[in-house]
């Protein structure tokens, strides 16, 4: 029915939809949802991005409240408006959820013989209003702005491939932009995993290693220290406990400081003898070099699947063999699938090596597959060094399903110092017969040991149209970074696309709590009194895990009682 509905729409496009439901009908359960989904994806999203809500027996009387008292009938039609308006925003997955500006327009319809009628012998609802006159009404304005709209709008050029059925989707450029800003590691020789490499993050240069060799001395002065075992722990009290573990954990992090310090020399004299590691004997004759030994496979563990009322285990069907050669090759699983699913609907291929010996290259390939969908993204990107400090990457990125999506991406980084990195990049991409292109410049300060200054702007431009965008953000590193994890994130972005302008703050902290415990929060608000509030927990400890899971149980328990009232 929707195919022949579709071919007649390509021949009559419609003036005005009308989306028919019954209001007494309504319920909070978005029943109408598969019906919804179906509807746009066999006519598209436009067939009720303009349609107008119509509800009919709108002559009914309203439910009783929670309280036992009945609404009255205009709380009534705007719950049910709500709800039809919600499924429908949902259905079409733009941004009408949270912008009132957006939602479709409801009109109300009676047309029951015992409808009360005004002294000219029309119908009117319980609020008095005439419904015909008001559905006719939105009708013809629905009308007016389409042709107003199809005036207005400039011609198009020919595209010979609209003439072949192809479809040609719009492409956002503030995304491309905000994607385009985002900062990208560059790929490195074995040789260059040091900390001084132009494409390393600078917050690790902060940590001036060569003043703190003294500290290395302090583990070594350490008095010995015997661990326990849990019989012997479990003797101790709880304040002999918590000094046990203190003191371990002060060694522990002592240590690993040593060990960082200890491989950041290792990779400085492998620069500075020209990173070749020559290994000699005893007698002070270099050694050659032997073939490392085959290893035997090993089976890697059992992928973790989702929770399932099957009653059959299902893991073993996805063992692999840990792969010897330098392609990687991994499954991806999705959280969110269906029951007596296998869940596993990505696979990822990933390869790094070398061209000359001289360029670090980088390859990988992400194919998405399921039984609707079919996605793939392949991102390559090579390298070329301008001794310590300098480089520049190259790339191409393929991405898409029916349609690909090719880009042309490139940025250079400039080390003026330890503390000062300057980053000048750009992309080219060809989509759809358009040809946007964009520019981007980043700049990154250490103010001392622990405070890093992060600014990025940048502009991306396709047929006239134009999107800007600018970032600032203060990075607060705890002393002993990175071997401590504490570290708080302030930031402010600045956005424009025509005429839209946006402006949005943003907080993002992450502490440990205890020994086995990590806490990240972030929150942002715009300038469209938008937020968003994200708390995310990571615990090694059962019964912290335990006391998190009570937590979405508490919020529901929360709404039933205080957010069940008519508003």
């Amino acid at each position: 029915m929707l195919s022949s509905v579709k071919k007649i729409m390509k021949k009559c496009p419609p003036d005005v939809v009308l989306y028919v439901d019954r209001l007494d009908a309504q319920n909070r359960g978005l029943d109408n949802m598969p019906l919804l989904r179906t509807i746009t994806a066999s006519l598209g999203t436009s067939i009720l991005k303009n349609a107008i809500v119509v509800l009919t027996h709108a002559g009914c009387a309203p439910p009783d409240g929670p309280y036992g008292t009945p609404l009255s009938y205009d709380v009534f039609v705007e719950q049910c408006s709500h709800i039809v308006q919600q499924s429908i925003g949902h259905a079409v997955g733009d941004l009408r959820l949270i912008n009132p500006r957006l939602l479709n327009e409801v009109s109300l319809v009676e047309n029951h013989s015992l409808c009360r009628k005004n002294r000219k012998g029309v119908k009117v609802l319980p609020n008095g209003q005439t419904w015909r006159l008001q559905l006719l009404l939105l009708c013809y304005s629905k009308k007016v702005i389409s042709d107003a709209r199809s005036l207005l709008k400039p011609p198009e050029a020919l595209d010979h491939r609209k003439l072949f059925g192809f479809q040609v989707p719009a492409l956002p450029l503030p995304n491309l932009l905000s994607w385009l800003l985002q900062s990208r590691a560059h790929p490195k020789l074995p040789a260059d995993q040091s900390g001084d490499s132009v494409d390393s993050d600078i917050e690790i240069d902060v940590s001036d290693s060569e003043q703190e060799d003294g500290e290395d001395d302090e583990y070594e002065q350490l008095p010995p220290f015997k661990p326990l075992r849990k019989t012997q722990l479990a003797k101790l009290s709880k304040e002999q406990r918590k000094a046990y573990f203190d003191e371990y954990d002060y060694r522990v992090k002592l240590l690993q400081k040593k060990q960082w310090r200890e491989e950041l020399r290792r990779m400085r004299e492998i620069k500075k003898n020209g990173k070749k590691k020559v290994t000699e004997s005893e007698y002070g004759y270099p050694e050659e070099e032997e073939a490392p030994p085959a290893l035997a496979p090993v089976v890697l563990p059992d992928v973790v699947l989702p929770p399932s009322f099957d009653s059959d285990h299902s893991a073993y069907r996805y063992r692999c063999l840990e792969p010897t050669s330098k392609l990687i090759t991994k499954s991806v699983l999705n959280p969110q699938g269906w029951d007596h699913d296998c869940g596993l609907d990505c696979v990822i291929a990933e390869r790094s090596l070398a061209i000359a010996n001289r360029f670090p290259a980088a390859v990988s390939v992400q194919v998405t597959k399921d039984k609707k969908e079919f996605n793939i993204h392949l991102d390559s990107s090579i390298c070329a060094k301008h001794g310590d400090s300098g480089s520049t990457m190259a790339g191409l990125v393929i991405e898409g399903s029916e349609q690909l999506m090719y880009t042309l991406k490139g940025e250079t980084k400039f080390k003026n110092s330890r503390r000062n990195e300057m980053t000048l990049g750009g992309l080219v991409t060809f989509f759809g017969g358009k040809i946007p292109s964009g520019l981007k410049l980043e700049k990154q300060i250490a103010l001392g040991k622990r405070v890093v200054l992060v600014g990025n702007a940048g502009t991306t431009r396709s047929q006239g149209d134009s999107a800007y965008e600018g970032n600032l953000e203060v990075r607060l590193r705890e002393a002993d970074f990175p071997i401590g994890q504490n570290q708080s994130h302030m930031g402010v972005s600045l956005k424009k696309s025509k005429d839209d302008l946006t402006v949005t703050a943003n907080v993002r902290h992450q502490v440990s709590v205890g020994r086995q415990t990590k806490v990240t929060a972030f929150a942002s608000l715009d300038s469209k009194r938008n937020g968003r509030l994200t708390v995310r927990t990571s615990s090694s400890d059962q019964l912290q895990i335990a006391v998190m899971a009570l937590l979405p149980l508490a919020i529901s328990i929360y709404k039933r009682i205080f957010g069940s009232g008519d508003n």
